[in-house]
């Protein structure tokens, strides 16, 4: 699934119907990604958002083969270079969009869109966000690259396992999304940018309260082989 070095990109492949399916399940698969996260994240507390998170993970692999649905995951490829740049461009580009679209019809039918927001919690400082979410986005990528010799059932269940344990033990801190286009899209269509660098991971000072504390509103997140 992962294995495979990328092959050269030439213009032909450009004009090829191979490589617009994937930029194609890219972008689908983050958006019904996003949605069903941001469906479950209306429910109080963190256990809804991450059990839908893990599920719908675990769905996609099976259904679609494994795309990334998350830039991180796709930064990861590139850095093994299982994938080329072009194809990493495009297929995060895809997923932004993916995220977007999703983000813009959960804000049109729920009542509430303050949840849609991943947040710095109060427990902790930006800082201590960014850390939490670097851990789970770690063993997040850890399971996608382990999974690429297992059968579709198997390598669903241990990603969708991964990503919902990494909810779980970052939600308390940065909302735990371990994906920087389920906080982008959210983001972009409240106009809510508060500490939105812990998605990404820019180092930057976490702005302060008048209580000198980490301030309690941020946009957080960050988080197989490719289809294309």
């Amino acid at each position: 699934m992962w294995g495979d070095p990328p092959a050269p990109l030439s213009p032909q492949e450009l004009r090829s119907g191979r490589f617009w399916r994937g930029v194609l399940a890219e972008l689908a698969a983050t958006l019904i990604f996003v949605g069903v996260v941001l469906g479950a994240s209306a429910a109080p507390g963190p256990l809804a958002p991450a059990l839908a998170g893990g599920l719908v993970a675990g769905g996609l692999v099976c259904s679609l083969g494994g795309p990334q649905a998350n830039p991180a995951l796709t930064l990861a490829l590139l850095c093994t270079r299982k994938l080329s740049a072009l194809r990493g461009a495009a297929g995060v580009l895809a997923q932004c969009a993916g995220a977007t679209l999703a983000s813009a019809a959960a804000r049109a039918v729920l009542p509430d869109d303050t949840s849609l927001v991943t947040r710095v919690r109060a427990v902790g400082t930006a800082g201590t966000a960014l850390a939490w979410e670097t851990f789970a986005t770690f063993q997040l990528a850890l399971a996608a690259f382990a999974i690429t010799e297992h059968s579709a059932p198997q390598a669903g269940l241990a990603l969708g396992s991964a990503v919902a344990a990494g909810a779980l033990a970052a939600g308390p801190f940065s909302g735990g999304s371990m994906n920087p286009a389920r906080s982008l899209g959210p983001a972009i269509v409240t106009g809510v940018w508060d500490d939105h660098w812990v998605s990404w991971g820019h180092p930057r000072t976490p702005p302060q309260s008048p209580q000198g504390r980490g301030s309690p509103l941020a946009a957080a997140c960050d988080g197989v082989s490719p289809l294309w």
